[in-house]
């Protein structure tokens, strides 16, 4: 039996993307007029038919894409949220919220199903813990479904796409390395977020990989004030670190706090770095070295997958590269070259 033809197909007949496609068949404005007819010209000649060209026909598109907050600790989620709305938007989708605060599998499978009854064209999940993995781990949704996450989703019917905190953790602290550091200690977040196990993994391997066994790591909470308790308990070992990994740059926020108070100099006897690049780091005395994620480009992303969901492409597991911003909070071990 041939294959039934797809959005691709309609997309390469007509000499266009298939989020072009995407955009006519949902209605979008702004699509030139003779593209437009090139396109139906395609899916008329492809006798293409989709769910939800099924419905137009009848008159009951949705032009929707859910989006479900699986989580109550979602870094950032203002600016993931504009990714999201812009790509949808651009791709002539309006966006239906709906938020799971936890609890079991069968809670999350209302949720999606609840959102199906609206007629959603897919569903991306947004979601910052392995609780939230497992219980995605048992959906068997009718559309497309993405995930916004660190780790990649066990159900293989699933796409997900994460900032790769591990390549970032291990940049840090390689960083430090080069510069002569082997005392380094991990001040790292709670250890149910995957952001946070995720930082830890990446600096236990760089560790590894250096030789150095069993490197010291304190789980904090990704707050300041979690950042400054963790750094006053390290300040009292007995052989105090050259450098401090912080979780997150509020933590480094702590640390630095911790350590002037102390009468440690940063970066000269102690250096610092944090992660995420958050607003202000620039400006701090002295300016944070940390990592830069772009979330914005985390939520477009995974609206790209959605949309090549729809187009028949099979799911994949995506990262996107954080980049390192060195500033003035390291420097290289008094005495080494």
């Amino acid at each position: 039996m041939a294959k039934a033809p797809g959005l691709v197909d309609v997309a390469r007949l007509a000499g266009v993307s298939h989020m072009t496609v995407s955009r006519v068949l949902n209605g979008h404005p702004m699509v030139k007029e003779e593209t437009r007819q090139r396109v139906l010209a395609a899916v008329q000649q492809l006798g293409y038919r989709r769910n939800s060209i099924a419905r137009a026909l009848h008159g009951d598109v949705s032009g929707t894409l859910g989006v479900v907050l699986a989580g109550q600790e979602l870094f950032e989620l203002s600016k993931v949220l504009l990714g999201i709305e812009t790509a949808a938007k651009d791709a002539g989708y309006w966006v239906n919220l709906a938020a799971w605060h936890g609890g079991s599998a069968a809670d999350l499978t209302e949720t999606v199903n609840r959102l199906i009854d609206q007629s959603v064209d897919g569903i991306v999940f947004v979601a910052d813990r392995p609780m939230a993995a497992e219980a995605l781990s048992s959906v068997d949704s009718r559309v497309p479904v993405a995930v916004v996450m660190s780790g990649a989703v066990s159900n293989e019917k699933l796409a997900s796409v994460e900032i790769d905190q591990v390549a970032g953790a291990r940049t840090l602290t390689r960083h430090l390395l080069d510069l002569g550091h082997r005392r380094i200690v991990h001040l790292s977040g709670p250890a149910r977020v995957y952001d946070a196990q995720a930082r830890v993994v990446g600096f236990r391997e760089e560790m590894t990989a250096a030789g150095i066994a069993d490197p010291m790591v304190l789980e904090g909470d990704f707050t300041p004030a979690g950042g400054y308790e963790l750094t006053r308990q390290v300040l009292r070992t007995t052989a105090r670190p050259t450098a401090i990994f912080a979780g997150n740059d509020m933590m480094a926020i702590g640390a630095l706090k911790a350590l002037v108070e102390a009468g440690v100099a940063v970066p000269e006897e102690v250096s610092l770095v944090g992660f995420d690049d958050s607003p202000g780091m620039s400006h701090l005395v002295p300016a944070l070295t940390t990592v830069r994620q772009n979330f914005t480009l985390l939520g477009t992303t995974v609206i790209q997958m959605l949309l090549d969901m729809l187009a028949g492409v099979e799911p994949t597991h995506r990262l996107i590269p954080a980049q390192m911003v060195a500033r003035d909070s390291t420097r290289r071990v008094a005495g080494q070259r």
